[in-house]
């Protein structure tokens, strides 16, 4: 039922999000702090509407880091931080993994019986050696970013002013995609090539306020993907990546958390499985139908917002 409602209710759903940014614009000003929350001062309603964020914002294109350290600071709460944002997304992973399971057991036979027959040009195998080779820039990268920046917390990069125009740069690319992609290109199509240059998109997501399916969805688009096809690769190129990212943050924690500290990681998985997976289903028959303008909209003002509390030297 909630999903026929904003199918019905899309023509609605961009202004109503144009309208919330620009009234809560003010308040976001206003905020004075981006210090982190430690775990341990997170309350479970906290926990949860932390879940929510994680989980609608990860799969849309606008950005899960992005939102998860904007939002808090703007409700007074602080940062959660690099450590929590990763870890709650073990909700995401097992939501994408559910989701898509059917999906992921056919490619994974398909690929095994492709390489035991030498059918290399199987969709399956072409599927499986895209995924992989896909995934292989976010982990080079990223493994550069924690050996160059171990501090991430308190990087540059993940300033209010770098994600403010990570999110208004992306807007412009997804954008540009939207506008000059050819929208006609099926699942059946994929070959190893689009899973290596989606995944050097992946790779940008490295970088806070990029969102990983925002750019793989924009790389997707400009490769002349159908728009539901580009979103559902990127799903499926994205299921490595947060895998390992929320497994090794998680190892972390494990290691410097108390029992108290568990509990609003946990709550926080699991309200983020929820609504991941109602984000999935949701995007996915979105854009069977329609365009990614309202993504496009939504990050441009969601920068701006952000940049006029910078300018104004409200955040510190």
């Amino acid at each position: 039922m909630m999903f026929s409602f904003l199918k019905k209710s899309y023509k609605w759903l961009g202004l109503a999000i144009i309208t919330v940014i620009l009234a809560i614009t003010p308040a976001v000003i206003a905020q004075s702090t981006t210090s982190a929350i430690p775990l341990a001062k997170i309350n479970w309603l906290q926990a949860i509407f932390l879940g929510f964020v994680q989980g609608v914002t990860e799969f849309l294109p606008i950005s899960s880091t992005a939102h998860l350290k904007a939002i808090p600071v703007f409700l007074g709460w602080g940062d959660p931080g690099v450590t929590y944002t990763a870890v709650i997304q073990l909700g995401s992973i097992a939501a994408v993994l559910s989701y898509f399971w059917q999906d992921l057991r056919q490619i994974s036979t398909g690929m095994v019986k492709a390489v035991a027959s030498s059918d290399y040009r199987s969709q399956d195998f072409r599927l499986a050696v895209g995924i992989i080779l896909g995934t292989i820039p976010i982990i080079f990268f990223g493994l550069l970013m924690k050996l160059f920046i171990p501090d991430l917390d308190n990087s540059p990069l993940r300033s209010m002013t770098a994600i403010a125009c990570a999110s208004i740069v992306m807007s412009l690319l997804l954008g540009t995609s939207e506008k000059i992609g050819k929208h006609k290109r099926s699942f059946e199509t994929l070959r190893q090539k689009d899973g290596v240059l989606m995944g050097l998109a992946q790779a940008l997501a490295l970088i806070p306020g990029v969102s990983r399916s925002g750019s793989t969805l924009t790389a997707g688009l400009f490769m002349g993907l159908e728009r539901a096809v580009a979103a559902r690769f990127s799903f499926l190129l994205g299921i490595p990546a947060i895998t390992l990212a929320g497994l090794v943050e998680f190892k972390g924690v494990l290691d410097q958390i108390n029992t108290s500290e568990l509990i609003p990681l946990g709550i926080g998985v699991i309200s983020s499985a929820l609504f991941s997976y109602l984000s999935i289903a949701w995007l996915l028959d979105y854009l069977k139908k329609q365009s990614t303008w309202v993504f496009v909209w939504y990050r441009l003002f969601f920068g701006v917002a952000i940049l006029i509390g910078v300018a104004l030297g409200r955040f510190s």
